[in-house]
């Protein structure tokens, strides 16, 4: 059943830790740690192996999955809420899927502002767990999708004069997504020629094209990758203008559930001249997030699994990238892995007939592996 009244109260003991927080965030701002400093980690760029050896080209991993709430989301949402912090705000208010509520909430507990998270039904539970026994957010689940849960979010953010963080319609987000691609630049030595991210509603594919004309415009492609089920960007960018999904979101991949993309994004992508779109079915999706946990060592959701995709799947590579020979390097956006666990690849891979073990998929073999 919907919750999407009633007032904002907290436990006592969460009040109090919210204001201790407060604080603390005063006390950085003394010494002279500005609200500018990045909530963000810097993370690892990783060059793969196997998959270099086996494509003869240099593949590489951007492991935004090892960010502190799960996902690449907090560069943006991280900037979004520290700006509502240093205009005054007292509460931030989040419509998200997962992992944009994750790092919303997140930073908001790093600033000492309250945060309210509105998650459609489709959610994992474990992430409302989260929100609120580890972020210390109140939830409201509203709507079967992400675009229903948004409208009750502008609701209660009007009805609270709060500040909405949008998941991926937001300039300041946007800039704070595009530090991935300097950071890409920096631990490369150059920019690649190529980058891979999956797309949703748009935040991500937004911020590589912001980052690439910033730091790095010699980079040739920008692939964005959907699983079909989810595949509203794919569908808008062939017909040139944003588009509803036809019967909503069918695909396991629910992070990428947008079911109409931003017209902004949209906008910038056809008059970039440099993206093309791809799509995955979710088992190659799957077993793409499969294969990486076997190299890596590291476990991600269905929507990063569909960059992962074009790379451990040699079909979806030989589309993508034969006709460019000229593509030596290419870096694969692993954009977060917070709305998954075990039990829940073990249950999609029973319902989409995807053999877990590493003999079936043909994977390659982990890094130093002869």
């Amino acid at each position: 059943q919907d919750q999407s009244r009633g007032p904002i109260v907290e436990p006592s003991a969460m009040a109090w830790a919210r204001r201790l927080a407060t604080l603390m965030w005063s006390a950085k701002a003394a010494r002279g740690l500005t609200q500018d400093a990045a909530l963000h980690s810097v993370t690892p760029l990783v060059r793969s192996a196997p998959l270099s050896a086996l494509h003869g080209r240099e593949i590489y991993f951007k492991l935004d999955c090892l960010q502190p709430p799960g996902s690449f989301k907090v560069r943006g949402m991280g900037r979004v809420v520290q700006r509502a912090r240093a205009e005054g705000a007292q509460c931030v208010v989040s419509s998200s899927g997962g992992n944009a509520g994750l790092a919303t909430a997140y930073a908001a507990q790093k600033v000492g502002l309250e945060c309210v998270v509105v998650l459609p039904r489709s959610t994992p539970a474990s992430v409302r767990r989260t929100l609120e026994t580890l972020y210390g957010a109140r939830v409201v689940v509203h709507g079967a999708a992400w675009d229903e849960a948004n409208v009750e979010a502008l609701r209660i953010a009007r009805e609270t004069s709060s500040p909405l963080v949008h998941p991926f319609e937001d300039a300041v987000a946007w800039e704070g997504h595009a530090s991935a691609v300097s950071e890409i630049v920096q631990q490369l030595g150059a920019a690649p020629d190529c980058i891979v991210a999956s797309v949703g509603g748009g935040g991500l594919l937004m911020g590589m094209l912001r980052g690439v004309e910033l730091h790095a415009p010699t980079v040739r492609r920008l692939v964005a990758v959907e699983t079909r089920g989810a595949d509203s960007f794919d569908r808008s960018f062939k017909a040139g203008a944003a588009l509803p999904l036809p019967g909503g979101i069918t695909s396991i991949a629910k992070s990428l559930g947008a079911i109409t993309p931003s017209q902004t994004v949209l906008d910038a992508a056809i008059r970039a001249g440099t993206v093309t779109t791809h799509t995955v079915s979710d088992a190659d999706a799957l077993a793409a997030c499969l294969a990486f946990a076997d190299e890596r060592r590291l476990l991600v959701e269905p929507a990063c699994g569909a960059s992962l995709a074009t790379v451990y799947d040699p079909g979806h590579f030989r589309t993508i990238f034969e006709p460019e020979p000229d593509i030596a390097t290419i870096v694969i956006q692993v954009c977060g892995g917070a709305v998954v666990d075990m039990p829940a690849i073990l249950a999609w891979a029973d319902q989409l007939g995807v053999d877990p073990s590493t003999d079936s998929r043909g994977s390659p073999p982990p890094d130093g592996s002869p």
